[in-house]
């Protein structure tokens, strides 16, 4: 089996377990990761071991391939947390690392501010894998009495060179890619254009790694070629949406929030029912948000999915205060900040709108919907 891509990216924890914290890193599991544990732990204990090792018992087999599988995922994590504490010692924000089907994925909250910054976080993980695999290439050795512990290192030593190999194809979004992107940016000074070039890089080895896994498919490797052309269909994806991100990062250019937001929008008093703020706003007016008044000034804000949390027998008595999100606790935003920046905020906040305040006050409220209407207006210019 092909080592796993261990990249940073957006959030994939829509489908996730959160399990624990490292250093206030979230440390999450994908739905996907039980499925790829189930079929790595398979594929070694009926596969590789058995025609490696011949003449085990086949618990042997299979008690060594759990583990294999999941000391895979281990130096995967590990893999995932030197890109995160390298991150961290650049202060960048690192809220949760996310481990799925293709490996684990660091969620860094923002962009690197430099080249020399994104070629150190991004060069940190495959550097970590060689010295994974260093180490149990050196422990190996010394457990051959044992031959079930000497087969484990041995796997993990090959598996994570392979892991660090991998990820050090140029290609966005695989570490390679990012390391790409760095030199580059470094040497035309130039991100956005960087990042195009290195998105362009991983959609080629993305075909390349399909062609191969078909090839492999039709020679008679079936398992190998399915899963080679299933990462080389993800490396393909996760690279064109990075470039269909660039494409919208430099539609909004320089463009504010003030540009995109609306001026008028919903307010209601706190002690108003769901049923009423329902019947009245919602239904009839397509309104997804509402501002809550309390003492003249806004008091918090309630979203179609606040109130979806309350069962509809109690919207009748339920009022808008008591499900509003607190003004001081939600995410706002400047008229003057950047509208891509807003965008990104929006996303790794989970939300899907954002107040607009200046000088203390509510000003408006930029949406995602408001966002991409804007960004079709754009568009339409562009054409």
């Amino acid at each position: 089996m092909p080592g796993a891509p261990g990249v940073e990216g957006e959030n994939l924890t829509r489908h996730s377990i959160p399990v624990g914290r490292i250093s206030g890193i979230s440390i999450d599991l994908d739905y996907s990761w039980f499925l790829i544990l189930g079929l790595l732990a398979w594929m070694l204990a009926v596969g590789y071991y058995p025609a490696e090792f011949p003449h085990w018992e086949r618990s042997e087999y299979w008690l060594l391939g759990i583990a294999t599988a999941l000391m895979l995922f281990a130096s995967v994590l590990i893999h995932e947390l030197a890109h995160s504490m390298v991150a961290k010692s650049f202060g960048l924000s690192v809220p949760r690392i996310t481990l799925f089907i293709f490996g684990g994925v660091s969620q860094i909250a923002a962009e690197p501010s430099s080249a020399a910054v994104e070629f150190w976080i991004a060069v940190a993980g495959p550097l970590t894998s060689f010295v994974l695999a260093a180490i149990f290439w050196l422990i190996a050795p010394h457990l051959a009495a044992s031959p079930p512990l000497y087969a484990f290192a041995k796997y993990l030593a090959y598996i994570n060179f392979i892991l660090g190999l991998f990820n050090l194809i140029p290609g966005f979004p695989l570490d390679g890619g990012r390391v790409f992107r760095a030199i580059v940016w470094r040497i035309t000074g130039k991100y956005q254009r960087a990042t195009t070039i290195a998105a362009t890089t991983g959609r080629f080895f993305g075909f390349l790694l399909i062609f191969l896994g078909v090839w492999q498919v039709l020679a008679g490797n079936l398992i190998n070629g399915l899963w080679i052309a299933f990462i080389g269909w993800f490396l393909e994806s996760a690279a064109g949406s990075q470039l269909q991100t660039e494409v919208v990062r430099s539609l909004l250019g320089q463009h504010k929030v003030l540009d995109a937001m609306k001026h008028d929008f919903v307010q209601v008093p706190g002690d108003v029912p769901l049923q009423e703020i329902i019947d009245k706003h919602i239904l009839t007016g397509g309104t997804r948000y509402l501002l809550v008044n309390s003492n003249g000034g806004p008091a918090g804000m309630v979203t179609i999915s606040g109130i979806g949390k309350v069962p509809r027998s109690e919207w009748p008595t339920t009022t808008a205060s008591q499900v509003m999100v607190p003004i001081q606790e939600l995410a706002t935003t400047r008229p003057d900040a950047g509208l891509w920046t807003a965008l990104e905020e929006m996303g790794r906040d989970g939300v899907n709108q954002l107040p607009v305040v200046d000088g203390g006050k509510v000003v408006g409220i930029v949406s995602r919907d408001d966002v991409l209407h804007y960004l079709r207006v754009l568009q339409a210019f562009a054409r």
